[in-house]
């Protein structure tokens, strides 16, 4: 059976009131519905007008603020090539340690800054984390020494922590599950463009180096921290908090957003309240564990390439300068196929078939990374590597938000999901040693570890979902046929994504 036709049957079952006792009545509000006026009937095309509104309002301020991140935590490998490893006399492993200090904080505060995200509205938080790691990155340009290098570093893994979950999250607040890959790879998009827009930023920054006093990787921290500063300033009169309380649209659209989200995934709405359970829940969900595998065998190959392309590239014999900019095509080639995956995989309502695209897409370039070919072949590869990571990895994220249901239990379980998964950023950091330079057999191999892992794992859990769906499917078919499933509307909203008229995205 076709995803679509399942799509089809889960609607007629969720639809029809017979077959959900006790639930035609059912009166708690959810994201604020008792507010707004009745839900008014939208066209296809009224309805795509409507998201597009909601897209040019919340993707543009969104994608810049993770652009930013992106950049900023990414940069001191563009600075690594303008002085910072001589200047600071990053000897031995100090500059993978420097990499590492920064990512063990920031898998650490995810899920916490989760937690407090709804409480301290989004449009108040996201910016104000923005503005703070701004700061820091400014002062990042000013450090003398090893040690405050690995502090500063530290603070800026800390401040970074809450705004991809944060985002990610937030968007599950606002957007029917399978419109979810699409948005996270609008702004996701702007991490692979960080990555061509930096080499170039860095490239231009080069030429000041010496401005008083000043080497170029100063200049680099410097001039994006205080873009990043004022891009958190600017946020804080563009965002939004929820579809509830957004003035820039109708009551009838705000309507219109909150029923189509809280039909989206069950028949009754799902719960909007924190409790100590949902914690418990997530964290004891098989799925969360075997989707920070798969997380991890892609964001592992990810880090691994946006740390260290500058000085892979930089071993093919070129110039400082010159391998700043030979960064930019991959990232542009990933970009674009970001947007392919994000937008097929939407429409097909599917997310394993892309993310196993691009984990094939990771063994071969770094198979031809490994191997010992010519520099322009391993210079081929590389887009391979970065396009497979970038375009796969909003489709790890969206797949498990798909499949969490509960706002506090998709919240705590993406942001645990994230945070755990990217401690293999920190073995990424530490896999590209200067001693086996040229051809970093070692890095490559472990990426191509990581990739080993999901292609194992993505299969398990299709087939684990497969089945799960299809017992569920005859359990609403008898329900049919015996007057209806016996559970009220609360103790559905209870069960979340456990519950019988759930179905798991493949």
């Amino acid at each position: 059976m076709s995803q679509h036709s399942k799509t089809l049957d889960l609607e007629k079952y969720r639809a029809s009131e017979s077959q959900l006792e006790n639930v035609a009545v059912d009166n708690e509000d959810f994201g604020g519905d008792s507010t707004l006026p009745p839900p008014p009937t939208l066209t296809a095309e009224e309805e795509r007008k409507l998201w597009r509104k909601v897209d040019l309002r919340l993707m543009p301020i969104l994608s810049l603020l993770y652009l930013f991140s992106f950049m900023d935590r990414g940069n001191i490998g563009n600075a690594r090539l303008q002085g910072l490893v001589t200047q600071l006399d990053l000897t031995g492993n100090k500059y993978n340690i420097a990499l590492t200090m920064y990512f063990i904080p920031y898998c650490i505060f995810e899920c916490p800054a989760n937690l407090v995200l709804k409480r301290f509205r989004p449009s108040r938080w996201l910016p104000g984390i923005t503005v703070a790691w701004g700061i820091i990155m400014t002062l990042m340009g000013l450090v003398k020494t090893y040690p405050q290098l690995v502090g500063v570093r530290v603070a800026l893994g800390i401040a970074e922590a809450g705004l991809f979950p944060g985002v990610v999250y937030y968007l599950t607040l606002w957007y029917p599950r399978h419109h979810l890959q699409l948005r996270i790879g609008y702004f996701f998009g702007a991490a692979s463009l960080a990555g061509a827009f930096s080499g170039l930023l860095a490239f231009a920054i080069s030429f000041m180096s010496g401005t008083r006093g000043l080497l170029g990787w100063s200049w680099i921290f410097i001039l994006e921290g205080i873009a990043t500063t004022a891009v958190g300033i600017l946020a804080f009169f563009v965002l939004v908090d929820f579809p509830s309380t957004a003035t820039f649209l109708t009551p009838e659209e705000r309507s219109f957003i909150v029923w189509k989200k809280k039909y989206d995934n069950s028949s009754v709405g799902e719960e909007e309240h924190f409790a100590a359970r949902h914690l418990i829940e997530a964290l004891t969900d098989w799925q969360v564990w075997l989707h920070i595998l798969i997380y991890m065998s892609i964001i592992g190959p990810l880090y691994g390439i946006t740390l260290f392309l500058p000085t892979i590239i930089n071993t093919f014999g070129h110039t400082a300068a010159i391998s700043q900019l030979l960064t930019v095509p991959p990232y542009l080639f990933a970009t674009i196929m970001l947007y392919i995956f994000a937008r097929y995989s939407d429409r097909m309502q599917m997310r394993a078939p892309f993310i196993y695209g691009g984990l094939l897409m990771l063994v071969v370039g770094f198979s031809i990374n490994i191997s010992d070919v010519p520099v322009g072949v391993k210079y081929f590869g590389t887009f391979f590597c970065v396009a497979g990571s970038y375009a796969s990895f909003p489709g790890v994220v969206a797949w498990l938000g798909n499949n969490l249901s509960g706002q506090y239990k998709r919240g705590v379980g993406m942001a645990f999901h994230i945070g755990v998964g990217n401690f293999s950023g920190a073995i990424a950091s530490n896999i590209y040693r200067s001693q086996d330079s040229p051809r970093f057999i070692l890095g490559h191999g472990l990426e191509l570890m990581f990739v080993g892992i999901g292609i194992v794992c993505v299969p398990i859990a299709v087939l684990s979902y497969r089945k799960i769906n299809k017992k569920r499917d005859l359990i609403m078919q008898e329900a049919a046929q015996t007057g209806g499933l016996k559970y009220s509307a609360t103790e559905l909203r209870m069960m979340g994504d456990r519950a019988p008229d759930f179905r798991y995205t493949l």
